[in-house]
């Protein structure tokens, strides 16, 4: 059986007393999983990823590996279960400089198999050429930003589990080729420390290229669909 390794039970999101965004969201995230989160704009999908990496208040129970967020304290929990949202807010600096801060954080000390060499060489196979990394963030385009932060959040190898908010949106079709391919082999591959996502898109196509399993957000909960429709 695949290894369970975050559980949801009865989770609910409230936009402010009596007001809720989504409530009683109950599933399972395994191993090698690629979860597809399916619904309409302003169904909730972005707040529950956030929820899962605890960037959201949250009622009811959310578990990695069978502990509480808090038990691993919130930092280090985050960069296990590791939110890339749809659009990298603009940091001051560059992208190097943003990679020598994130990998002098605690959770990241005495680490030996850190490289921020490594987030570049991810990017690289998505045709971010190196010179990107010293450009000012404001100076580089959606697509540029995007490709720089998911090949960070992969690239620093701490995360077993991407929350992927429309990682893809802002890209071509060659490149978004290019990016599903890696994560895919990634979690196939027993080398890599990625185990599974869970993967917002509203492209139709890109869902069933890549998922594995299908949650609709509707009606302020989600449902496990048998496929994506």
């Amino acid at each position: 059986m695949p290894e369970t390794l975050l559980e949801l039970r009865n989770v609910a999101v409230y936009k402010a007393p009596g007001q809720p965004i989504i409530t009683d969201v109950n599933f399972d995230v395994l191993d090698r999983d690629i979860i597809i989160l399916q619904g309409k704009s302003g169904s909730g999908k972005s707040t529950l990823l956030k929820a899962l990496a605890h960037l959201n208040l949250y009622e009811g129970e959310i578990a990695y590996r069978g502990k509480t967020p808090q038990s691993y304290g919130i930092p280090n929990f985050r960069t296990k279960i590791l939110y890339v949202p749809q659009r990298p807010s603009l940091l001051p600096g560059t992208p190097r400089e943003f990679l020598q801060v994130v990998s002098g954080f605690k959770s990241h000390r005495g680490r030996t198999t850190l490289s921020i060499d490594d987030p570049i060489r991810v990017a690289a196979e998505w045709g971010i050429e190196e010179e990107l990394w010293d450009r000012n963030w404001s100076n580089l385009s959606g697509g540029e930003s995007q490709r720089i932060a998911l090949a960070t959040a992969i690239g620093m190898k701490t995360a077993e589990v991407l929350l992927l908010d429309e990682p893809t949106s802002a890209l071509d079709a060659q490149s978004s080729a290019a990016v599903e391919d890696y994560i895919i082999q990634s979690l196939k591959s027993a080398d890599s420390n990625l185990k599974a996502a869970v993967w917002i898109t509203h492209s139709e196509e890109q869902g069933k290229r890549v998922g594995s399993r299908f949650l609709r957000i509707a009606n302020g909960t989600a449902q496990e669909e048998a496929s994506s429709v």
